[in-house]
């Protein structure tokens, strides 16, 4: 069973033992029970548990894993529409495609806003040695996601095959 319905089994359950004591607190102090405050106590505890296992049941989101792509690292983010990853330099082109996917799953939250724009843009670079001691920033591709849908069908998925046929040179 998944986690995220686990918790909000238990958020439930806990949601209706708090209205019980709800209830018993009112019945408390109608009848003017010795322990109605300790009731108070108990029950305004229990809200706040509720509401914690609530919580904690939507933050909780699974990981997609897409097969055949590597490991990147995320060197830009603004928070917003624009991302830039790094992949290794040894990256063939169906795994840059596989963590492109993977990149976009990944990167995709329902916080980032993009000032107007309706998409997230990642772009994908390596980079490469051409002489000793010179490095250089060689972009692969880029995806352009939806930033309103988590699964997004319509995703556009750019790769630069003449750069990606570069990197055989440096390789050898």
């Amino acid at each position: 069973m998944n986690v995220n319905s686990n918790l909000l089994m238990y958020a439930q359950w806990a949601g209706i033992l708090t209205v019980v004591l709800a209830v018993l607190t009112v019945l408390a102090f109608i009848l003017k029970w010795g322990f109605r405050f300790r009731l108070v106590g108990v029950t305004s505890f229990m809200g706040v548990i509720t509401a914690s296992i609530f919580g904690l049941g939507l933050g909780l989101f699974t990981r997609t894993e897409i097969p055949g792509a590597v490991r990147y690292t995320l060197v830009y983010d603004t928070g917003g529409a624009q991302t830039v990853i790094v992949v290794p330099p040894t990256i063939a082109q169906s795994e840059l495609e596989a963590t492109m996917r993977q990149a976009a799953a990944d990167l995709y939250s329902p916080g980032r806003s993009g000032r107007g724009i309706d998409y997230m843009t990642i772009r994908v670079r390596t980079i490469v040695h051409p002489e000793p001691g010179v490095s250089q920033p060689l972009f692969l591709g880029e995806v352009r996601r939806s930033l309103a849908t988590r699964y997004d069908d319509k995703m556009a998925i750019d790769i630069f095959p003449e750069k990606v046929a570069t990197l055989k040179k440096y390789q050898a």
